[in-house]
């Protein structure tokens, strides 16, 4: 574990969540957007600036798809 605090931009790690999220070729997986989404939550969580999510498209956000993970956050 480092010793000294890092920090972040926030919202460079936020447009590039959105561009793998967005992602459709063969390893942007539901395991791939999950890790991605899952650490995302923690991050904006942690630092005061979850503001939710919306899904790519909402035909396609059944629980525990690649579609599910398919979701820009703001």
């Amino acid at each position: 574990m480092a010793k000294d605090r890092k920090t972040i931009n926030v919202e460079s790690v936020l447009e590039w969540v959105n561009v793998q999220l967005a992602r459709t070729d063969e390893y942007a997986d539901a395991g791939f957007k999950c890790g991605i989404c899952t650490m995302t939550e923690r991050i904006l969580m942690d630092s005061g600036n979850y503001n939710g999510y919306q899904y790519l498209d909402n035909d396609n956000s059944e629980f525990g798809t690649v579609g599910y993970f398919s979701r820009k956050y703001s």
